[in-house]
């Protein structure tokens, strides 16, 4: 390093090349805007002193003070510690006679660095950097000039580090070796023997060398070292070679460097990256800053960094949020760019406006334009091409809409037409029942939702308001018409029992009525009794289900207005509740049924529960629903699945076994053929047995039925 006195003021020229839109602007805003806090300086000289930097205490973060030198025009800035931030200048004389490394004298100076600028949203300073050289005074004697950088006292870390991205190594001069930080291996080599091979502008190792820093510096300094050749020859000529450590791209070099001592008065620069230091890092998501913490502005973030003494200390920069630029180490430092103003960096295409907004731009196309002005894509709304377009697809739009309110006009004409015929004035009369339109009950009708097929309906599980209801569609062509279909759906609105399902409402819209129920979560008997996954089923819950659904039958038969014969009395039309209570279901069915209210040409039910006498007459009446439930009770007491065969069906092995109770035993179901119980399953059998004869008279009434089931059943809990 010169000594102090060829610190003196040199002609230095800083040609910021500015990276991004975020330096731009920010070199803009500095002009407007505080760079520092409220009553600081913030000038030495021509050079702007940005916080964390500062000249005065209280105006700059520990380790940024900066202390600057009026005693020259203009003023200079400098690191203001110089035990820690300082450049070592050692001058050595060499003998070049015996051995270069045989030093006949040497001499230490220290000054301070010397900033060339401070940018606090890149966190970078630039400083002149360290130059060492090697001069020889004769053909035998050498002066050695070594410079080194320290940054931080080499205990404590400091908040600068020399960039190693930004900074390169070099050598200048004949056959010299440049080494980083002491004598090791040389990082470049600058050996040439021919003046012809130096180029001006070249550094690739003929009279000039560069390389990338090898490494994080160690305690802080950074310190190139020479090694020369010896070139007794050219001591005139070319008496000094030189190594460096510089900006990348700041130092051209030049042949007359090599023939002379002119490197000697240069001031070359080099860039300084700092850091917020002290065991400091970025608070975690949702954490509440430190007291000290750096990043002052609302429009910044923090970014965790390693700069210090050995490149690893825990530290932070702040940065200004994109599209913002300034200072983010003070309050509302970091201003919104108005992008507007540069338009080289922010593209806004000649045919859309330039709206500037906070964290942002936008680029909305002319009026009568339609597109993206930042992709450049605003085009016409309406060409030519585009209004004819836009006429035929006119002209096409009113047709369409045209047939659509003809085909909506004839929908609902043809709604119309179902309601009235499906019975919609005669059901409009009715109190317990109610008319639900079209739309409410078709998006039930979906796949998913279907939980049932029989062979007279459909069945789909849905919700209405706030209930869930089962939705039964009827096949096509099955239903009465007309009044006959309301009058049936009136009759069986009235019908309101606690053991039978309660028919809600309909649909008249559609071709064939849907038909509402309320929805039963317990499934049917025929679930509970023979799925794959039995479930225990205890003696007490079936005779509760045998006893409420005598009762529901019985209902039907005796105490309404018009007897209801059920038609298809099974375990799969018995539905149960969470709580096992039973309801009726289906029932009605026949007098549903196109044809002779109680003759009909076809077979209306399962086939594995009807009545024989029906299945040969076509007469179907009360003792036809006494038979089906026969059945049901010695599926309920032996647990296994009535089926229609000629032999070896449950039917038939009771009708066997009626006249020998010993046999009879081995039918009834292994989870309730308890010893205790045997009676009760007899009696149970035997009232089965009774509703199975095949003479309609002897066969007892429905009411009968369920008193008998009802005294069983307090006996039992008697």
């Amino acid at each position: 390093m010169p000594s102090q006195s060829r610190l003196l003021p040199l002609p230095v020229q800083l040609l910021l090349i500015l990276a991004g839109a975020a330096a731009m602007a920010g070199a803009e805003l500095d002009e407007q805007l505080p760079i520092t806090r409220p009553g600081c300086p913030d000038k030495c000289g021509n050079l702007s002193i940005p916080f964390p930097f500062g000249l005065m205490p209280g105006c700059f973060r520990e380790g940024f003070q900066v202390a600057c030198d009026h005693s020259v025009d203009p003023p200079r800035a400098f690191l203001a510690d110089t035990d820690t931030n300082r450049i070592m200048v050692t001058d050595r004389d060499a003998s070049a006679a015996s051995d270069a490394a045989a030093y006949l004298g040497f001499n230490t100076s220290y000054f301070p660095v010397e900033l060339v600028d401070m940018s606090a949203d890149r966190s970078q300073a630039r400083a002149y950097g360290p130059i060492t050289s090697g001069c020889s005074t004769n053909s035998t004697q050498y002066r050695f000039q070594t410079q080194a950088m320290t940054l931080g006292n080499g205990i404590t870390e400091g908040p600068f580090a020399v960039s190693r991205t930004l900074n390169v190594v070099g050598g200048v001069g004949w056959r010299v070796d440049v080494v980083m930080d002491g004598p090791t291996t040389p990082v470049c080599r600058t050996g040439t023997e021919r003046e012809l091979a130096v180029r001006n502008g070249s550094c690739a190792g003929q009279g000039c060398c560069e390389a990338a820093l090898p490494r994080e510096p160690e305690y802080g300094s950074v310190a190139p070292g020479l090694l020369v050749a010896d070139e007794n020859a050219r001591w005139r000529s070319s008496p000094c070679s030189y190594a460096m450590v510089v900006e990348k791209s700041r130092y051209v070099f030049s042949t007359p460097d090599l023939y002379g001592d002119t490197l000697l008065m240069e001031t070359l620069p080099v860039v300084l990256d700092f850091a917020i230091v002290g065991n400091a890092s970025c608070p975690a998501k949702g954490q509440r800053p430190p007291p000290d913490y750096a990043c002052a502005s609302r429009n910044s973030y923090c970014v965790n960094a390693t700069v210090g003494l050995s490149g690893y200390a825990l530290s932070y920069v702040c940065k200004c949020s994109e599209h913002y630029a300034g200072n983010p180490y003070i309050a509302d430092g970091c201003r919104d760019i108005d992008e507007c103003k540069f338009p080289d960096l922010y593209y806004c295409s000649s045919k859309g406006v330039c709206k500037n907004r906070l964290g942002g731009y936008d680029c909305p196309c002319k009026p009568g334009m339609r597109g993206d002005g930042k992709l450049g894509q605003c085009v016409e709304k309406f060409p030519l091409v585009a209004k004819a377009i836009v006429g035929i697809i006119g002209g096409i739009s009113v047709i369409v809409v045209m047939s659509f309110l003809v085909l909506l006009r004839k929908e609902r004409r043809k709604t119309r037409e179902f309601y009235e015929k499906n019975g919609g004035p005669t059901l409009e009369r009715a109190k317990n029942i109610k008319i639900f339109k079209k739309e409410e009950l078709v998006p039930i009708l979906k796949e998913s939702n279907l939980i049932g097929r029989g062979g007279f309906d459909v069945v789909y599980k849905g919700t209405l308001g706030k209930e869930q209801v089962a939705v039964k569609q009827p096949i096509s062509g099955s239903l009465l018409e007309n009044d006959q279909f309301a009058n049936e759906v009136i009759i069986q609105s009235q019908v309101i029992h606690k053991n039978i399902v309660r028919l809600i409402g309909c649909c008249l819209e559609v071709g064939t009525p849907l038909l509402v129920y309320e929805f039963l979560s317990g499934g049917s008997l025929d679930d509970i009794l023979h799925s794959k996954d039995k479930k225990p089923l205890n003696l007490d819950i079936r005779l509760s289900i045998a006893v409420e659904s005598a009762d529901g039958l019985a209902y039907m038969h005796s105490k309404t207005n018009t007897k209801i014969i059920h038609g298809d009395v099974k375990p799969a039309n018995i539905l149960l509740d969470d709580k096992f209570v039973p309801k009726i279901s289906d029932f009605g069915i026949s007098r549903l049924i196109a044809g002779d209210k109680e003759h009909t040409g076809r077979i209306i039910g399962d086939m594995s529960y009807m009545d024989p006498v029906y299945l040969q007459s076509g007469l179907l009446t009360e003792k036809s629903d006494v038979y089906s439930f026969g059945v049901v009770l010695l599926e309920l007491i032996s647990r296994k699945k009535a089926t229609h065969s000629d032999n070896k069906n449950l039917v038939k092995s009771f009708l066997e076994a009626r006249n020998n109770k010993s046999r009879i035993t081995e039918l009834f179901d292994n989870e309730i053929a308890a010893a205790e119980d045997l009676e009760l399953l007899q009696n149970l059998a035997g009232m089965a047995v009774e509703c199975l004869n095949l003479d309609v008279d002897q066969r007892p009434a429905m009411a009968d039925i369920a008193h008998r089931l009802l005294i069983l059943n307090k006996s039992r809990r008697s």
